[in-house]
C-alpha cells in the first residue's frame, strides 16, 4: 500500500464543521445499532425469563444486529460514510482515506453513541442489565482474538469491496447490505463462542454501564488486526496505485 496516503491531519481539522457534522452522524449510527441491537437482547432475556441463551436467542440476535447495521450504515452514509464501528475507521485510516485526526473525531462520536444507548436502554427497562461482551465457558484467550480477527476481516473486505474501491460503481444500497448481512452471518458462527463483536464501539457502552471488562481488550486487539489486514490487502493487491481514493462513500 502507498504509505504517502496516510495523513495525520492537524488538530485544526478535528474542529471543522465537516468534520464534526461527520462525528455527529456516527455518534446517531452507533446510537441507533446499539439500541437495537442490545435492546433486542434485552427484550429476548425479558420474554424468556432470564433463560441462558440457545439457538432462537442466537438468530434472533443476527437478524436485529444486520437489519439494524443495515439501516445504521444507510443513514450516516452521505455525512460520515457510514462507518459505525471504531475497526472501520482504523481501516479506513490505514488505507489513506481520513486524516488520524478524523478518525478520533469518528471514534468519540461511536464510543458516546454506544455509551448513550446503553443509559437509555438501562433507563427505559426499569435497570435491567446491558450484557457485557464475554466468552463463553471453554473459550481461551486466544480463540476469541481468531474469532474476532476473522470476523472482522470478513467485514473490512466487504466495507473496501462494496465502499471504498474506486472501481465499484454505482452500486447503492448494495454496500449497507451487504455489510449488515455479513455482520448477522458472523454472529450465527461466532456468538456462541465470544459474543461475536467485531466492533469496539459495541462492547464499550455495555461494558462501561456494567462495569464489566473482563477481556475486553479482546474487542479492541482483533477486530483492529482483522481490519488492518483487510485494508492492507484489500488496498494492495485489488486497488494498487491510483490518482484518488475517495472517502468512504455508500
Amino acid at each position: 500500500m502507498p504509505l504517502y496516503r496516510i495523513t495525520i491531519g492537524s488538530p485544526a481539522e478535528a474542529n471543522h464543521p465537516d468534520t464534526l457534522k461527520a462525528g455527529l452522524a456516527e455518534f446517531i449510527s452507533t446510537l441507533i445499532f446499539v439500541f437495537a441491537g442490545q435492546g433486542s437482547g434485552m427484550a429476548y432475556s425479558k420474554l424468556t425469563y432470564g433463560a441462558p441463551n440457545n439457538p432462537t436467542g442466537l438468530v434472533a440476535a443476527a437478524i436485529s444486529h444486520a437489519f439494524a447495521l443495515f439501516v445504521a450504515v444507510s443513514v450516516s452514509a452521505n455525512v460520515s460514510g457510514g462507518h459505525v464501528n471504531p475497526a472501520v475507521t482504523f481501516a479506513s485510516f490505514v488505507g489513506g482515506n481520513i486524516s488520524f485526526f478524523s478518525a478520533v473525531v469518528y471514534w468519540i462520536g461511536q464510543l458516546t453513541g454506544s455509551l448513550v444507548a446503553c443509559l437509555l436502554l438501562q433507563y427505559a427497562t426499569g435497570g435491567m442489565e446491558t450484557t457485557a461482551f464475554g466468552l463463553s465457558t471453554d473459550v481461551t484467550v486466544g480463540n476469541a482474538l481468531i474469532f474476532e480477527i476473522m470476523m472482522t476481516f470478513g467485514l473490512v473486505y466487504t466495507v473496501y469491496a462494496t465502499a471504498v474501491d474506486p472501481k465499484k460503481g454505482n452500486i447503492g444500497i448494495l454496500a449497507p447490505l451487504a455489510i449488515g448481512l455479513i455482520v448477522g452471518a458472523n454472529i450465527l458462527v461466532g456468538g456462541a463462542f465470544d459474543g461475536a463483536s467485531m466492533n469496539p464501539a459495541v462492547c464499550f457502552g455495555p461494558a462501561a454501564v456494567s462495569g464489566t471488562w473482563d477481556h475486553h481488550w479482546v474487542y479492541w486487539i482483533g477486530p483492529f488486526l482483522g481490519a488492518t489486514i483487510a485494508a492492507l490487502i484489500y488496498d494492495n493487491i485489488f486497488i494498487g496505485e491510483t490518482d484518488t481514493i475517495p472517502v468512504t462513500d455508500y
